[in-house]
């Protein structure tokens, strides 16, 4: 494992909350709404873990020239129709109120996610309250996973060394945001479609319920 972990790093969507499915599934729903030839299974391997910018770049690239503010627009709508969806049935992931009541150490959530975003998530999921001023997101500090620059904002906000940190995620970016930062990086993302020099560095878990006592060896 290597240096003993004084600090925990959480993504959010996917990791904490179960808001990656719902969020994809609106990228889905707007993406062929609009003609795009795409299949649920190929919206969610895309968009896991991507910035809203990107995922909306990449569904207009596959569409015929649109109007200015088109990428706005679909933007706002799909942020809007993600919110009815929380709304409706949000559920933290299994064991994560649990996990962040028993942490003993410092741990934060940095997101790729805009902070209304994530104060909506977390608050719906019963977990804002344990945080504090401890949410970092990329909008904010200006870096996106997979770029490190968030979680080593976060680490030295925590006034933890990167080594000396674990960083818990569910999607590819995030991961390997993680190893660019020089953390010690828990995947909730499956080995399959991760490659092989990525997964030898990581350490898989099948759930939140797992990491508690990996983090105290």
């Amino acid at each position: 494992m290597g240096h003993a972990i004084q600090a925990v790093i959480f993504d959010a969507d996917g990791t904490l909350v179960d808001s990656e499915e719902p969020g994809m599934d609106v990228l889905h729903a707007q993406a062929v709404a609009h003609g795009v030839q795409l299949t649920r299974a190929e919206a969610h391997q895309r968009f896991r873990g991507a910035r809203m910018a990107d995922c909306i770049g990449w569904i207009t690239a596959q569409l015929p020239a649109q109007a200015p503010g088109f990428e706005a627009a679909l933007t706002t709508q799909v942020r809007e129709q993600s919110e009815i969806r929380f709304r409706q049935d949000l559920q933290p992931l299994p064991g994560a109120l649990a996990l962040l009541q028993s942490l003993t150490i410092p741990f934060c959530v940095a997101t790729n996610g805009p902070r209304e975003k994530v104060e909506l998530t977390l608050g719906l999921t019963g977990l804002r309250s344990l945080l504090g001023e401890r949410i970092f997101c990329a909008y904010e500090v200006g870096h996106f996973k997979p770029d490190p620059g968030l979680f080593l904002h976060a680490a030295q906000a925590l006034g933890v060394a990167p080594a000396h940190c674990a960083v818990v995620e569910d999607s590819l970016p995030g991961v390997l945001a993680g190893l660019a930062a020089g953390m010690q990086v828990f995947s909730l993302h499956p080995r399959e479609g991760m490659a092989v020099d990525v997964a030898e560095q990581v350490t898989f878990i099948a759930d939140l319920g797992a990491l508690g006592p990996l983090l105290a060896r």
